[in-house]
């Protein structure tokens, strides 16, 4: 205990100071570290919550005892990274969130024994369109959605029945594609008996009209509406279909593809009726046959005598007479011709004309010096990638279809080495993963750059040993041969600087620079010998400056 208090006292208060904040420093900073990585790693729950469904979700939580933060105004609640999964099938399970409005759990915490049919009908309605919107809001680029339908009642004795109609509004993040919002029109009417798409109206929260709900001709609209979009997908789907084959033999990202189609979008309806007159039927035979006969008795003559009774009997008897016969044949034939009768009916989009265009990239060789050359293609090679171009085209020379392949060097130079395959998983890392190695990084820089520039100067200082280096003026007294005391005073080199004293004469020994030569010789020889018992003093300080060092501040401590 004497050595460690001795230790304590030699090192004295500042360098105990010192070596104190050095170590509540270290403790903070490593505190502040471990805290780091002790902490606790959130990751969001859900993001984009309404206020109604956030409001039940902390509710659960709260009730459950689960730590959570809520972020962004309400809209995203963050837990614990390790509860995510399980509080998300949990809710799931609840039918949190809801997304705003009620679907068909509404019937779920009803009791139907005292409900109207009022009711009933509202409450399924109002199920319906929660349904239709949280349908819609899975499409990408809806943030939310809204749906109200109107579905009339069939009124009795009325023939006449109205349509239903359905409104819908969007809050989007960027713009919606017409695909989008065509496919929402008919994905609600598909879900509603009754409503056709042209009679579904969408706006977006900007108040802009997506689609007319005015129920005109669906087909005449969507002609309307999707000539270029039509004519941009055929185009694209072209492109692909010449890009795949191309790529293929020149290289990924080497070939560049162009289409321009020229589609027709009259519909046309034509009917045909073709006859053949090579093809008769006999479809039915009809013959008639007339024979007819007449006599001549030789006195045609109309007289009185031929009207008396028995007038013409003379004639018999003596009379010449003759007999005329007639017979008529008469066939009719009715033939059935080939008649063949042909509807077409030519839909729109039908290709008019195809014009491809395709630039080729030439090759890259690489000589013994690393030097990358470029060599164009062959021409014989280049009629081979327009054979196959015209075969995925579907090129007709009838259309006036026209394909171009050029071979063309390429501005961004030869292409990039790949690199080396890598083990699936080996490296994939998350974003969260991503971020705790550069806190990890930053945090093994800071503690190197303490340990180097703070800590290792500190403890170099407090274990060095301290150098006193003497300055002052070295006041010492001897006794005089008449053993009078003389007071000198020595430099640090061990020189006189001043000797006072004063002889049994009673006259001083020495005044200043005035003093006489015989008493000065006399004070050197004395000084001489006392400054070479002051050496010996100085060669064991030097021999073991530790122990000096303490019995200085030891004799330091007594004066005070």
């Amino acid at each position: 205990m004497n050595g460690l208090a001795e230790l304590v006292r030699s090192l004295g208060p500042a360098r105990i100071a010192a070596m104190g904040a050095v170590a509540l420093g270290l403790v903070g900073f490593f505190a502040y570290i471990m805290m780091q990585y002790s902490a606790v790693t959130e990751a969001p729950l859900y993001t984009g919550l309404s206020l109604e469904d956030s409001a039940a979700i902390v509710s659960e939580l709260e009730s459950a005892g689960i730590p959570y933060t809520l972020r962004q105004d309400g809209s995203a609640i963050f837990v614990t990274d390790t509860e995510v999964t399980r509080l998300r099938m949990r809710f799931a399970e609840e039918g949190l969130p809801a997304g705003g409005g009620v679907g068909y759990e509404i019937f779920d915490k009803t009791d139907a024994l005292g409900t109207t049919s009022f009711v009933q009908n509202v409450n399924a309605l109002r199920a319906l369109e929660g349904e239709l919107a949280r349908t819609i809001r899975a499409i990408n680029r809806v943030e939310q959605a809204r749906v109200h339908l109107v579905l009339p009642e069939r009124q009795l004795f009325r023939q006449e029945t109205q349509k239903p109609t359905a409104s819908i509004v969007l809050k989007t993040r960027g713009v919606l594609e017409p695909t989008q919002i065509r496919a929402i029109q008919h994905l609600v009417a598909s879900a509603v008996n009754g409503l056709d798409p042209s009679r579904i109206s969408i706006v977006d929260e900007a108040g802009r009209l997506l689609a007319e709900g005015t129920g005109d001709d669906a087909s005449a609209t969507f002609l309307a509406s999707s000539a270029d979009e039509r004519t941009s997908v055929f185009q694209r789907q072209v492109e692909d279909r010449v890009r795949d084959i191309v790529e293929s033999v020149v290289g990924a990202g080497r070939a560049r593809v162009k289409v321009a189609a020229e589609l027709d979008f009259n519909r046309v309806s034509e009917t045909r009726d073709l006859f053949d007159p090579n093809g008769q039927v006999v479809r039915s035979t009809q013959t008639r046959e007339e024979s007819s006969s007449s006599r001549d008795g030789g006195n045609d003559q109309v007289t009185a005598a031929n009207q008396v009774p028995n007038a013409g009997a003379a004639d018999e008897a003596g009379g010449p007479s003759t007999e005329d016969q007639s017979a008529i044949s008469e066939e009719t034939i009715n033939y059935e011709i080939s008649k063949t009768t042909r509807t077409q009916v030519t839909e729109m989009g039908g290709v008019k004309r195809l014009s491809v265009a395709v630039v080729v990239d030439g090759r890259w060789q690489t000589d013994d010096t690393g030097t990358q050359t470029y060599v164009p293609r062959a021409a014989e090679e280049l009629q081979q990638i327009q054979a196959l171009v015209r075969t995925a085209m579907g090129f007709d020379q009838n259309r006036g279809d026209q394909v171009e392949v050029v071979n063309l060097q390429f501005a961004d130079g030869p292409p990039k080495a790949e690199l080396d395959a890598v083990e699936a998983g080996l490296f994939d890392f998350s974003r969260n993963d991503l971020m705790r190695f550069a806190e990890m990084g930053v945090m093994l820089v800071l503690t190197i750059l303490v340990l180097l520039f703070a800590v290792r100067p500190l403890i170099k200082r407090i274990l060095s040993p301290e150098v006193v280096t003497e300055t002052r003026e070295i006041t010492t007294t001897i006794t005089g041969p008449d053993g009078q005391p003389i007071t000198m005073i020595l430099n640090a080199n061990g020189e006189l600087v001043q000797a006072e004293g004063t002889p049994a004469s009673g006259t001083p020994l020495l005044e200043g620079p005035a003093a006489q030569p015989g008493r000065i010789e006399e004070a050197k020889a004395q000084g001489a010998a006392q400054m070479d018992q002051i050496r010996r003093v100085g060669d064991l300080v030097v021999e073991n400056p530790n122990e000096a060092a303490i019995i200085i501040r030891t004799w330091l401590s007594e004066a005070a």
